[in-house]
C-alpha cells in the first residue's frame, strides 16, 4: 500500500505544497473532543512521509466549529478549492472525507476540481487520485456514506425528540413570562411584574379587540414590556422595553401562554443563497399540540377566541375584505357592509363638515383600485346608520326575547332527540366491529387468505367507530346551547338594559359597534332612486328597510321654505335690513343656524327666482325712479328728493341705503311754488296758530 500511495505521487504534485484541512463541526467538540483535532494535524506527518518539505504544508483551520452541511459559511472549505483550483496545491490531506464535506454536492465539486488540477487526495485510509476511475469511485463511495451517516445521526436525534415532543416533555426554549423549575418543570415566572404585564396584555385585547389597540394602551400608561436575551453576553436576563405591535401578535399567537404545549409551529428551508426561510404553518399540521401541558396565563378557549377574533381583524386587509375590528370612529356599520351591486365588501371613510364633526360614508371601491374603473358605490352613512340604530332598538324587545327563547326550546328539543339518534349510529358501528372481531379472532390463523381479508374488514369497522364517535362528540359540543332560568332571566333584561345603553351619550362608538356585531351578521346596501338595505341578523333572520337618498350638503343647508315664505310676504312692506330684524325678533334661522343679515336676505332672493326683490315689487305698482318722476314734473332730481321730505310725494324705500320710488303725482301735482322753500316756509309758518307763535 505504501508503494502504491508513492507512486500516485509524482515529482509534478511535490513542486507544489501540500494542503491539510482541519475541522471539527461544533465548538464544543473543538474543546472536548481534542483528540479529533489532534488527529487531524498529525497528518503532517503523513505529508513528510510521502515527500513534502514541512514547510511547504499548509494548515487551513479556520471552520473549527463549523459544520460541513454546507459551504456556504465554511470560509476554509472555500480557501480550500479556491487554491486547488488555482493549481498551487498537489495533494489535500483530510483525516476522513466526512472532515471536508457532509453533502455530495460539495464534495463531488471538489472532487472535479482536484481531478482537472491534477490534485491528490489523502485521508487516513490511503491516497486516491480523482482522475483514477476506481479512486474516483471509491471517493464518491465515501462521499455518499459520509452524507448519509449525517442524516442518520439527524434522524436519530430527531426521532427521540419526536417522541419527546409528542408526550409533551420536550424541553424547548420558553417565551418570556415562563421558566422552568429546579424539576424541570414549566411554571409562570416569579417575577409578579412579568406576571402582571403579560395579564394586562390579555386583559386589554380581550377588552380592545385589537393588537395596536393594545399597543397604544401600553403607551398610554407609559408601561414597559419584558424580554428575556436569547443569546450574547446579556443571555438570559430580564430586559425592559417598549412594546410593539407585532411583539403583542407574538404573544397572543403562542399557544405556550395558554399551558399548551407545541411543537413543529415552523417549518424551515434553506435557499439557494445559503440563508433559512422559516415560514409558519396551520395547526392542523403541526407535530404536537398537547393543551394542558402546564400553568398558563390564560385558558385554552381564551386562547382559541383570540385566535379567530385575530383572524377576523386579518381578513379586514386581505383580498375578500372581511370583517374589521370595531373602532373609535362613527361610522356604525364599519365591516359589516356589503356592495349590493357586485356583492363585495365596502370600506368606511369620513369627511369633516364645516361644523367640525366627521361624518361617514360608506364606499365600493375595488373595482376602481384594481381597473381604474369608477366606484361602485357611495353611500352616506350618518342616515343608514342612525335608522339601523333604531331597527336595534326595535328587534330588542320583551316579545321577541321571549319568542326567540321559545323557539331556543324548542330547537333544543330537536337537538336532543338528533343526539339520541347519533348514539344509536355509534352503538351500531360497535356491534359491527366486535362482530368483525369476532370473525377474525375464530378465524383459522394459518388460512392467510381468509384472515387477511377479516383483519382489512375489522379495521374498516374500526375506523367507521372511530369517524361516528368523532362527530358524534362535535356534534353534542356544538349542541350545547341550552340556557339556564338565570341565563334567560338576563337575556329578558336586556330588553331594558339594552335601549338605554345605545342611547346613552356617554357610550363609546367602539361599544355600540360591538353590540350591533352581537346581533348583524351583515347589511348589504342599494343605491338606486333609493336607498335599500338588507338587514341579515344572526340567527337567520331577516329585515329589509328602504330610505330616501340622502341629502346633498347645500340641501341640508337650505333655509326653510316657511323662512322663504315670511321673506317674501315680509318684502312687500319692508327693506331687507328691516326684514332681516323681524325674522331675528322672531327667533327664525338660516339654514347654517345663524341670525340673518341684509345681505342674507339679498342673497336669499337672488337665489330663488320664486321672489321677487322689492324693487321688482315697487316698479310693478307703477312707482317711478327718481329721474323718471323729475322728468314728469319738469323739475331736477335734487328737487323730486326735496319734495319727498316735505310731504309733497310719497318716496317708498326700496334698499336700506336710502334708494327710493316714487308714487306717481296723480291728477294735482306739485308745482314749483308750492315746492319752492322759502314759499313752503311761509306756508308751514302760516298754518302755525298764534299762541303758538307768541310762545315761539
Amino acid at each position: 500500500m505504501n508503494r502504491e500511495q508513492h507512486q500516485k505521487v509524482t515529482a509534478s504534485h511535490l513542486k507544489r505544497s501540500a494542503l491539510l484541512y482541519v475541522r471539527q463541526s461544533t465548538m464544543r467538540q473543538v474543546f472536548e473532543n481534542t483528540e479529533s483535532t489532534t488527529r487531524q494535524y498529525a497528518l503532517r506527518e503523513r505529508a513528510v512521509v510521502l515527500g513534502w518539505p514541512l514547510e511547504d504544508i499548509v494548515v487551513v483551520d479556520g471552520d473549527l466549529g463549523h459544520t460541513a452541511t454546507t459551504a456556504g459559511e465554511r470560509d476554509g472549505f472555500e480557501r480550500v478549492v479556491t487554491e486547488v483550483g488555482m493549481g498551487r496545491i498537489g495533494i489535500v490531506l483530510g483525516l476522513e472525507v466526512s472532515r471536508l464535506a457532509r453533502n455530495s454536492s460539495d464534495w463531488h465539486r471538489l472532487l472535479e476540481i482536484c481531478a482537472l488540477a491534477d490534485t491528490l487526495i489523502l485521508d487516513e485510509d490511503g491516497v486516491y487520485n480523482p482522475k483514477a476511475f476506481n479512486d474516483r469511485l471509491l471517493l464518491g463511495l465515501k462521499g455518499q456514506m459520509s452524507e448519509a451517516e449525517i442524516h442518520v445521526m439527524k434522524a436519530r436525534l430527531h426521532g427521540g425528540a419526536l417522541n419527546k415532543a409528542r408526550r409533551g416533555e420536550l424541553q424547548v426554549p420558553l417565551p418570556t413570562g415562563l421558566v422552568y423549575d429546579a424539576q424541570k418543570k414549566v411554571q409562570l415566572d416569579p417575577d409578579k411584574q412579568v406576571q402582571e404585564s403579560l395579564k394586562f396584555l390579555f386583559t386589554t385585547f380581550d377588552r380592545m379587540g385589537t393588537a395596536t389597540a393594545v399597543m397604544k394602551e401600553f403607551y398610554k400608561s407609559e408601561l414597559r414590556f419584558p424580554r428575556r436575551v436569547r443569546k450574547g453576553p446579556q443571555k438570559g436576563e430580564l430586559i425592559w422595553e417598549e412594546i410593539t405591535t407585532q411583539r403583542v401578535l407574538q404573544v397572543l399567537h403562542n399557544p405556550r401562554y395558554a399551558g399548551a404545549f407545541v411543537w413543529g409551529r415552523r417549518k424551515q428551508r434553506k435557499l439557494a443563497d445559503g440563508r433559512t426561510h422559516v415560514e409558519f404553518v396551520s395547526p392542523d399540521e403541526w407535530i404536537s399540540l398537547v393543551p394542558g401541558a402546564h400553568d398558563g396565563y390564560i385558558t385554552w378557549k381564551q386562547f382559541q377566541d383570540n385566535q379567530q377574533r385575530l383572524l377576523d381583524n386579518a381578513k379586514a386587509h386581505g383580498d375578500d375584505r372581511r370583517k374589521s375590528p370595531p373602532r373609535e370612529g362613527p361610522a356604525l356599520l364599519q365591516g359589516l357592509l356589503l356592495c349590493g351591486r357586485c356583492g363585495k365588501r365596502m370600506s368606511t371613510r369620513y369627511y369633516v363638515r364645516a361644523d367640525g364633526r366627521k361624518r361617514p360614508y360608506y364606499l365600493c371601491d375595488r373595482e376602481r383600485a384594481q381597473r381604474n374603473a369608477p366606484n361602485c358605490q357611495i353611500i352616506p352613512g350618518t342616515n343608514i346608520d342612525k335608522d339601523i340604530g333604531e331597527l336595534l332598538v326595535e328587534m330588542v324587545t320583551p316579545v321577541s326575547l321571549e319568542v326567540a327563547l321559545t323557539v331556543q326550546g324548542e330547537i333544543q328539543s330537536r337537538l336532543e332527540e338528533a343526539s339520541r339518534l347519533r348514539n344509536r349510529q355509534v352503538e351500531r358501528a360497535r356491534y359491527e366491529a366486535d362482530l368483525a372481531r369476532q370473525r377474525f379472532m375464530n378465524v383459522d390463523p394459518n388460512n392467510r387468505l381468509v384472515a387477511d381479508g377479516l383483519e382489512a374488514e375489522w379495521n374498516a369497522k374500526l375506523r367507521d367507530l372511530q369517524e361516528a364517535q368523532q362527530k358524534c362528540e362535535r356534534e353534542h359540543e356544538a349542541d350545547r346551547t341550552a340556557l339556564t332560568a338565570e341565563q334567560s332571566a338576563r337575556v329578558l333584561a336586556l330588553a331594558t338594559d339594552f335601549p338605554k345603553l345605545w342611547r346613552d351619550p356617554k357610550t363609546p362608538q367602539r361599544e355600540r359597534k360591538r353590540m350591533a356585531r352581537l346581533l348583524i351578521e351583515d347589511v348589504t346596501l342599494i343605491r338606486d332612486d333609493q336607498i335599500t338595505a338588507h338587514v341579515r341578523f344572526r340567527g337567520g333572520s331577516s329585515r329589509t328597510l328602504t330610505l330616501p337618498n340622502p341629502l346633498r350638503y347645500w340641501e341640508e343647508k337650505q333655509t326653510s321654505p316657511k323662512v322663504v315664505a315670511e321673506v317674501d310676504k315680509l318684502l312687500d312692506s319692508y327693506t331687507p335690513g328691516v326684514v332681516a330684524g323681524i325674522l331675528n325678533q322672531k327667533g327664525c334661522r338660516s339654514g347654517h343656524g345663524k341670525a340673518f343679515t341684509r345681505q342674507m336676505i339679498v342673497d336669499l332672493v337672488r337665489a330663488n327666482d320664486s321672489i321677487r326683490s322689492r324693487y321688482q315689487r315697487l316698479r310693478e305698482k307703477g312707482y317711478l325712479t327718481q329721474e323718471e318722476m323729475a322728468e314728469r314734473l319738469g323739475v331736477i332730481s335734487q328737487t323730486v328728493r326735496t319734495w319727498a321730505r316735505q310731504g309733497l310725494l310719497r318716496a317708498h324705500p326700496y334698499t336700506d341705503r336710502g334708494q327710493c320710488l316714487y308714487e306717481p303725482p296723480g291728477k294735482n301735482p306739485p308745482t314749483k311754488k308750492q315746492g319752492h322753500p322759502k314759499l313752503a316756509d311761509r306756508r308751514r309758518h302760516a298754518e302755525v296758530p298764534s299762541l303758538q307763535r307768541k310762545e315761539m
